[in-house]
């Protein structure tokens, strides 16, 4: 096609915790790349992921959630998100159709109706209502603010999701590719799999534990038909660090076992998995403790 009619840039999802920012971002690119939780707050890194297409080139930029900080780390999160949404072209703000529009919605888009990105509103979760139910909630979110479009879609069962990539790049500006065509992630491997570790180590746990969990990946040694990773899961105490080995080490081993089907599916090739659980008293309050783990 013609090179003037090229569009590509960047685009973000925002939204309260669980509106389904990260699986709609690993729907459209067709692999796994933000880490999915049921559990509010997991994404800590920005992670891109490319979608490339005859006619344009749409960075996703996946952001943590915006929340009410209590620790240093909070305050550098809520940084990061604010720095990310002034640098992209195009916000979609998710809004989940199965629950009432909410004043955590309203602070969102309240604060990026000041940003020169397009905004449109994604209605997320389209599967688990009625028609009727979806036609009140488009209503009652168009009325939130000046949206450039408003899509309904379903990420889970891959609803609408060109319709809303057709409409996202059509805001993108004009411009040549900014990622050579093989390229889906610029996030290193390591972050990567420290990610897969991490969301592995989050299923199951109880409350008080998601924010406590970090994982390092140390090493990755590549052999002739084998991968090597030597990863550390930090948490913040001695009865944490218990939670997460179980009895007998039975949750570690599961950990392991899960974490390791990711990171092969990842790198394409087999992988021994070696983890270890530390303890790095009020990691989330120390300057030089987030640094070590990558904040």
């Amino acid at each position: 096609m013609a090179d003037d009619q090229f569009r590509a840039g960047f685009a973000c999802f925002v939204g309260r915790p669980n509106a389904g920012k990260s699986t709609l971002t690993n729907a459209i690119i067709g692999q796994k790349i933000a880490i999915t939780s049921n559990k509010p707050q997991t994404t800590r890194h920005v992670i891109r992921a490319v979608l490339h297409r005859p006619d344009s080139q749409l960075v996703l930029v996946d952001t943590p959630g915006l929340h009410r900080p209590k620790t240093l780390l909070g305050e550098r999160l809520n940084d990061l998100v604010r720095t990310t949404w002034s640098e992209v072209d195009v916000i979609g703000l998710c809004i989940p159709a199965d629950e009432p529009v909410g004043k955590g919605d309203k602070f969102i888009a309240t604060e990026i109706a000041e940003l020169k990105a397009k905004v449109v509103a994604v209605v997320t979760k389209t599967d688990l209502v009625s028609k009727q139910a979806l036609a009140e909630q488009l209503l009652a979110v168009s009325q939130l603010g000046d949206f450039a479009d408003v899509v309904p879609v379903s990420a889970v069962a891959g609803k609408q999701l060109d319709v809303l990539v057709d409409v996202m790049v059509g805001h993108l500006p004009k411009s040549p590719r900014l990622y050579p065509d093989d390229m889906l992630t610029d996030e290193p491997e390591h972050v990567l799999i420290a990610e897969m570790i991490r969301e592995a180590a989050l299923e199951g746990v109880r409350d008080e534990l998601p924010h406590s969990i970090a994982v390092l990946v140390e090493e990755i040694l590549p052999e002739d038909r084998l991968t090597r990773v030597f990863a550390d899961i930090y948490v913040e105490r001695p009865s944490q660090k218990a939670i997460v080995i179980g009895a007998g080490g039975s949750r570690l081993k599961n950990i392991g076992a899960t974490a390791r089907v990711e990171i092969e599916d990842l790198i394409g090739t087999k992988v021994y998995l070696d983890l270890h659980v530390r303890v790095a008293k009020e990691w989330q309050r120390d300057p030089k403790l987030l640094r070590r783990l990558g904040f």
